[in-house]
């Protein structure tokens, strides 16, 4: 049997997490901003299937981007130079959340509901929530949403509507927390395709440690409004 959290912000040692499913530590709670914060500070996320209980989790294998260290192919580093486009944070973040919302190929459903759209929206207007935005002639292609903790970034989902602008967003936004001091950008799970961006695994432990360092470093406000716009001659 797993925990099951109550109105404290209070979560088990991760040393409590099964094995199978790999990382699962606690269900129930709830989405408040100050639960969230809590679990983030720890190296716990919440994830979980539309009609199920809150799940949180902590996997023994972290899938985490050093902000220096984002792959950047030939093809992607072209778009970087020859597309026409306006990086910025945080102008349409609820947008930009629905868009990682939206059924992709082969998927009937969505992991992000009503319910996680208005948990991360209140944790935006908090200041602790952010968006990366690709525009292209005024229209919003591609992004990225996650959660700021001290000068540690924890990503959650993507979004691209035109070819390499979820990329796009991925390298403008790491090199603009890698200019500000973060530490580590947290990918949750492994995919190949975080792999093929430069994304590796790393020990529960290991990750947990570096938090304990990155979380309590002041967070860098005037970050959050950086516009760049690429307009290629």
């Amino acid at each position: 049997m797993i925990p099951i959290l109550g109105d404290a912000y209070v979560f088990p040692p991760l040393t409590r997490a099964l094995t199978e499913p790999d990382g699962l530590l606690a269900a129930g709670g709830d989405l408040s901003s100050g639960r969230l914060l809590a679990g983030y500070q720890r190296g716990i996320f919440p994830w979980f299937s539309p009609g199920d209980p809150i799940l949180w989790w902590a996997p023994s294998q972290r899938m985490v981007l050093e902000p220096d260290g984002v792959r950047v192919t030939r093809s992607l580093a072209k778009a970087l130079r020859n597309k026409p486009y306006t990086f910025r944070f945080d102008t349409a973040f609820e947008q930009v959340v629905r868009e990682c919302a939206a059924p992709r190929d082969g998927q009937s459903g969505t992991w992000i509901t009503e319910e996680m759209i208005a948990a991360y929206c209140a944790l935006h207007a908090a200041g602790h929530a952010h968006s990366a935005e690709v525009w292209q002639q005024g229209r919003l292609v591609g992004g990225l949403y996650g959660v700021a903790v001290g000068r540690m970034f924890y990503g959650e989902s993507m979004f691209h509507r035109v070819s390499d602008a979820s990329k796009i967003a991925l390298v403008r936004a790491a090199e603009c927390l890698f200019a500000n001091g973060f530490g580590m950008i947290d990918c949750q799970m492994f995919t190949p395709h975080l792999e093929s961006l430069g994304a590796h695994l790393v020990h529960r432990d290991e990750f947990v440690a570096r938090l304990e360092t990155y979380t309590v470093q002041p967070a860098p406000a005037a970050l959050w409004a950086t516009e760049f716009c690429n307009e290629p001659s």
